[in-house]
């Protein structure tokens, strides 16, 4: 019976020792897979940052186009309205002239 008993510890303590090899590989194994993550997360928030800067300059950009045109656009209303009074003015004028003429031929 001892002889059994002792043969029993010793497999035992194997397969212990199997299971503790495994558990050490597949630690590994998972801090490789981590490891591997963490560059990913180093590598996207570079990006990240890379396209936050971007986007503040398009956006400062944006906001200067958006001004000018604005200016842009202000300016050509003013010169709207000045083309359609002279044009009226003008018309007016043209008006009071032709029967400016036509009372002077009339009388």
């Amino acid at each position: 019976m001892i002889v059994a008993h002792s043969y029993f510890r010793a497999d035992k303590g194997t397969s212990l020792q199997g299971y503790n090899n495994e558990l050490v590989k597949c630690l590994d194994d998972l801090r490789g897979k981590r490891e591997e993550v963490a560059k990913q997360i180093v590598k996207e928030e570079e990006i990240k940052a890379k396209i936050q800067n971007d986007l503040r300059v398009l956006t400062e950009r944006l906001a200067r186009v958006n001004e000018s045109l604005a200016r842009k656009i202000a300016s050509r209303n003013e010169y709207d309205r000045t083309i359609v009074e002279t044009e009226k003015a003008y018309k007016q004028v043209g008006i009071l002239g032709v029967h400016r003429v036509l009372s002077d031929i009339c009388s």
